[in-house]
């Protein structure tokens, strides 16, 4: 049964490769009828944080895919340390005295062990401990007996380092702490994982991994690592350089629908054999494999006034158009909210939405496009009441007409309001738009906005003359200054 497995380190919020690695592991179990497991590899104490890590949750929990079993690692710690000494006992591992190595270790390219203490007798290496000597525990590397490691990736193929350049790397620190390679290695080992898809820049750890699992008696997962993600500059995309852009709250913070951000993600060093871009979540469960990976990195391209791939943007917007009203309604309602407006239900978001839906890319956007159903439209520009090629008395003609009407039709829906309003352009021989603009501008702020005679509706008659007498105090306010 495939078992793969998402592995984040709680060291700062979720970056938009971590969710495509998330998201490329859900679709390939998904895809298997595997097992989906978020693990959090938190044993780094000096660097993890629980705001880190309920920004991972958060993030994760906004794309709407889930998993099937959790685990930390750090309540796993016997277990690194049991399969460290495991390997010890086999004449795998030894004992490093040396308080310097560690440091020389990580300073020097061409440090590759300790031959004094890698040759350190077992009677040596177990009197100098009891004694509460501090050491650290490496891994033999089979030097001797082995010239080379053999990687067989599911993405970049076979793959191969020569062991005279691995390090005799440590399993576990002087203060017994085991490190990312023993831990990672003994819980996907205790998982049963069977499948390891995580970024290109893990290949190299890959090498000292295989020995890891050989040295346990266990089979080495497949692996398949990711092409990186890229800035427009080719700069490798970075929380660090390129700010909030690689943050996945900041896409759900703009109004990026879930589906349609893990669309979007998916064609970034993916893409299924049929090439079509626009997927539903079953699509991509369908269509999705390892062999539609790349091996070239994929770019986001976004620039400092756009922070969003203009791709992301087109696929939000066509996934918007396939929700229904009332799902909509329920996706528009935080951002109504956190826009302001006052007495939002989501019974008056379901009204508006079949107004709105074909003119919003993004979530947020409601701000924009529908501020004017839910409170007083903003100060507008008293001339966008006047029609084109027309003059004050055309608009007051129309917006007293106007008035005059929508106050007499006995039913305030759409087909009453158009009959009515079309009928009193034609008594004063007026074209249609001649007499609209004023009445939009005057209930709307704006001349480009939602339909019209399904927005008088949605705002009621009320609210509609109200706003129509508003206009023509500006209009008459207008002409008498300009008579002075």
């Amino acid at each position: 049964m495939t078992r793969v497995r998402f592995a984040p380190s709680p060291t700062g919020y979720l970056h938009i490769g971590g969710a495509r690695t998330f998201i490329f592991n859900w679709l390939y179990a998904r895809h298997n009828r595997g097992t989906m497991i978020l693990r959090i590899d938190d044993t780094d104490v000096e660097r993890n944080s629980e705001v880190s890590l309920e920004s991972i949750h958060q993030g994760l929990e906004w794309l709407e895919l889930g998993w099937d079993e959790f685990y930390r690692q750090s309540e796993r710690v016997a277990l690194h340390r049991q399969a460290a000494w495991a390997i010890f006992e086999k004449g795998l591992a030894y004992r490093d005295f040396t308080s310097a190595s560690l440091a020389l270790e990580n300073s020097s390219e061409g440090w590759v062990s300790n031959p004094g203490m890698r040759e350190l007798s077992r009677e040596e290496s177990d009197r100098r401990a009891h004694s509460g000597e501090a050491f650290v525990l490496r891994f033999r590397v089979p030097r001797e007996s082995r010239n080379e490691i053999v990687v067989r990736d599911l993405v970049y193929g076979t793959v191969t380092k020569a062991t005279s350049d691995v390090e005799d790397f440590a399993l576990l620190r002087s203060t017994g702490v085991p490190t990312y390679h023993m831990a990672s290695c003994a819980d996907d080992a205790d998982l049963r994982i069977t499948d390891i898809l995580r970024g290109q820049e893990h290949l190299a750890n890959t090498f000292k991994h295989v020995l890891i699992f050989e040295a346990l008696g266990v089979d080495t997962p497949n692996t398949a690592h990711l092409p990186l993600l890229m800035a427009p500059d080719g700069a490798k995309l970075s929380k660090r350089k390129h700010g909030p852009v690689v943050s996945v709250t900041t896409y759900r913070n703009a109004g990026f629908l879930p589906h349609a951000f893990v669309n979007f993600l998916c064609l970034l060093g993916w893409s299924p054999k049929n090439d079509i871009e626009k997927m539903s979540r079953e699509e991509l469960i369908e269509l999705f494999s390892l062999e539609g990976i790349h091996r070239a990195n994929a770019i986001i391209n976004f620039t400092e006034k756009d922070p969003f791939d203009p791709k992301a943007i087109w696929l939000n917007a066509e996934h918007l158009r396939t929700l229904s009203f009332d799902q909509l309604a329920r996706r528009l309602m935080p951002y109504a909210q956190q826009a302001g407006f006052r007495n939002v239900t989501v019974e008056k978001l379901r009204a508006i939405t079949p107004l709105i839906r074909e003119r919003i890319r993004l979530l947020s956007e409601v701000a924009m496009v529908a501020d004017f159903f839910f409170g007083e439209p903003g100060p507008y520009d008293p001339t966008e009441l006047i029609p084109q090629k027309g003059d004050a008395n055309m608009a007051t003609l129309a917006l007293s007409k106007a008035k005059k009407v929508l106050a007499a039709v006995p039913v305030f829906d759409h087909g009453t309001i158009e009959a009515a309003l079309r009928g009193a352009a034609d008594e004063l021989k007026l074209k249609a738009g001649q007499t609209f603009q004023p009445i939009r501008v005057a209930v709307c702020g704006r001349k480009n906005a939602p339909p019209l005679f399904e927005t008088l509706e949605v705002l009621g008659r009320e609210t509609v003359l109200t706003r129509i007498d508003s206009a023509l105090d500006i209009v008459n306010a207008r002409q008498q200054l300009a008579s002075l």
